[in-house]
């Protein structure tokens, strides 16, 4: 199998833990990962200073991203500052020719000011949300999600968000297991779905209410398979209808039908790029309880119908 080459933009005053972001998920060895060639390109003349008070040498020039399959521009130094013109066009030539163009957290100031986000999708860190919003209108921000994948071009979140980005990137490209396995071994959450809330009004359980909560929420993962509504989850947790929807927000940032459904998702692909089971029956087990069913959501959450993702999967 070639080595898929992936393209990381350095720049002075660039963020160190940005940068590592994607060299930590394509640029190290992972047990069972595919051959990745990472190359960290600068059009700034080196050494480059970092905002962590370092500086780096990088070796590699704008040709590193003529032969990439991915090009990822982990962040950007200012908003208000447009970047070289030769790296835009960089951008739109590799976009033309079929490359994966990513915008981690502020990347996506510059696949905007590209031209590339034009009429698309695309998400940025909450914070510059208001500001990218005024400065892009043509593009179609979504400022609450955590990334987002339209056609050839990804964008993400802040910081930690860049994680879960690279790590849909794999798991889209080579399937759920090993994107699993580089999340155990970064000691992050295997898969968290693109449409989850960037922040929780409360990240960690306060009370002993929430700890019970939190494992429910396991019990519910492990029987996907079976019916869950709020009132069902409300009932085995001891807690009011309206009591439950606000702990299981705060908990999740997200409401109890989206969370079931990127759940049933995720168990979904699972099923189908691990085992050769039905659709019929990965419906089931996933808790559509139909193909029909199933293939809607699959269709609308990923464009694509499940039995092309387990054959595009096969075929990776």
């Amino acid at each position: 199998m070639p080595s898929h080459v992936v393209a990381v933009l350095a720049f002075d005053r660039i963020s160190a833990f940005h940068l590592s972001v994607p060299c930590v998920v394509f640029g190290e060895a992972h047990p069972g990962m595919p051959p990745f060639t990472l190359r960290v390109f600068a059009v700034d003349k080196s050494p480059l200073r970092t905002s962590s008070g370092f500086s780096l040498n990088v070796e590699h020039g704008l040709a590193a991203v003529s032969g990439a399959r991915t090009v990822i521009v982990p962040s950007w130094r200012d908003p208000d500052e447009r970047p070289p013109a030769e790296l835009l066009a960089a951008l739109v030539t590799a976009h033309r020719r079929g490359a994966d163009i990513v915008g981690l957290c502020l990347g996506a100031y510059v696949l905007a000011e590209a031209g590339l986000l034009d009429g698309r999708r695309a998400t940025t860190h909450w914070e510059c949300a208001p500001h990218f919003a005024g400065r892009y209108p043509q593009v179609r921000l979504d400022p609450a999600v955590l990334y987002v994948e339209d056609g050839q071009l990804t964008t993400s979140a802040g910081t930690a968000a860049g994680i879960d980005c690279c790590l849909h990137l794999l798991r889209r490209d080579y399937g759920s297991r090993i994107a699993n396995s580089v999340a155990r071994r970064l000691v992050v959450s295997p898969h968290r779905q693109g449409g989850q809330a960037q922040f929780v009004e409360q990240p960690l359980p306060a009370s002993s209410r929430d700890s019970r909560l939190g494992d429910l929420l396991d019990r519910v993962r492990a029987r996907l398979d079976q019916p869950h509504t709020l009132d069902s989850l409300a009932a085995q947790a001891l807690m009011s209808r309206r009591t439950f929807t606000r702990h299981f927000r705060q908990l999740t940032g997200s409401t109890v039908g989206a969370w079931l459904l990127g759940e049933r998702l995720a168990r979904s692909q699972q099923l189908l790029e691990a085992t050769d089971r039905p659709v019929e029956q990965v419906a089931v087990l996933a808790g559509f309880g139909s193909a029909a069913s199933m293939r809607q959501h699959f269709q609308r959450a990923f464009g694509i119908t499940p039995s092309a993702w387990r054959q595009g999967f096969r075929g990776n």
